[in-house]
């Protein structure tokens, strides 16, 4: 295909994200989404509305057997991840999948190894590293801004949507943990994981996840489907300066807060120990607002025609899964500290 005309892509799934993947390719000049796919008529329906020029089946052999289809971005139920990602590179489609990529590590690397055989691009829908605000905190660490990482807190909290084959921390934390291992750019070593199923029986509502690290660093992740309040809050606690990433807010989303905690130099005595806290000056740095998803959508056609590598790739994926999997094993053990091993991508 001349890359310089329209990459046409196909969407399967259209019920609470589909439409949003359909809504931002089409908003992107050189794609046009040619294919809608979904197993409910009604939903296709809506999409017909909305999108004349969308073609709409419930049978996902008709968008791969259409040789103008060059993509297809899978949103539909985790359990059905694998069975179409591996549909859809066998057809020799560039592939777009949503959060979490599979329900085991051992679908993902499969995912994987399928994309590499074909020389497909393989990209996980890992939205919140494509946000602004985190790719601003992501700079304001790297550049010794405010000194080394102590800590990473992230809730990820509302009511609902409650899932029936998945629990809140498959639902809501890869987010929060593809967030905060774009930020370290490093893997935990452990996990602890515990929670409660309140409302359907074995799919817990609400889960706390603890990620320990080698160096020494910690992240905390709360989630919830049982929570009066949407809550998107993640702190980063640094040495020298605090970040607090609000991402209900509409306009000034990051807050740095150059306040520490400060031990004596030194001491002679427990009696000469004292601590010193220090306040300074609190500032919003400007960031460019631009919906994630969009910045996404445009990744994803940038490395089908440049062949490059995307920031949320297959392994990427699969770390993040390898992450879940460890938290789940943790939580069928009340708790108990999980070692976790995760693969990186070479470089």
């Amino acid at each position: 295909m001349n890359h310089a005309e329209l990459i046409n892509i196909g969407v399967v799934g259209c019920g609470y994200w589909g439409p949003n993947l359909i809504r931002n390719f089409s908003s992107l000049p050189n794609c046009r989404v040619k294919w809608a796919c979904d197993v409910r008529p009604e939903r296709l329906e809506r999409i017909e509305q909305l999108y004349p020029g969308v073609r709409t089946t419930v049978h996902i052999d008709q968008v791969l057997d259409d040789p103008e289809v060059e993509a297809v971005a899978i949103a539909t139920p985790v359990f059905t991840h694998f069975e179409l990602g591996a549909k859809v590179l066998s057809a020799g489609k560039h592939t777009l999948i949503e959060k979490p990529m599979a329900s085991s590590a051992e679908q993902c690397q499969e995912l994987i190894e399928m994309a590499k055989e074909r020389g497909l691009a393989l990209m996980v829908g890992h939205t919140f590293i494509y946000a602004p605000a985190v790719r601003k905190i992501k700079a304001l660490i790297d550049s010794g801004e405010i000194g080394d990482v102590l800590y990473i807190s992230s809730r990820r909290l509302n009511l609902g949507l409650f899932q029936t084959d998945i629990n809140v921390a498959w639902d809501l934390a890869p987010h929060d943990i593809s967030i905060i291992l774009y930020l370290l750019d490093v893997d935990p070593v452990s996990v602890n994981c515990q929670g409660k199923a309140h409302v359907t029986p074995h799919i817990e509502d609400v889960t706390n996840i603890s990620l320990n690290f080698a160096n020494g660093g910690f992240a905390l992740i709360h989630n919830s489907w049982l929570d009066p309040n949407k809550v998107r809050l993640t702190t980063v606690v640094g040495s020298n300066k605090m970040i607090v990433y609000d991402d209900t807010q509409p306009l000034e989303k990051i807050k740095v807060f150059d306040k520490r905690v400060e031990g004596p130099r030194r001491y002679d005595t427990f009696g000469d120990f004292h601590y010193s806290y220090h306040y300074g000056d609190t500032n919003s740095p400007f960031v460019i607002h631009e919906e994630p998803l969009k910045v996404l959508c445009r990744h994803f056609l940038d490395t089908i025609v440049n062949g490059s590598r995307p920031d949320s790739d297959g392994v990427n994926g699969l770390r993040v899964v390898q992450i879940l999997e460890a938290a789940s094993r943790s939580l069928a053990s009340n708790g108990s500290l999980v070692s976790v091993t995760t693969r990186r991508a070479d470089r």
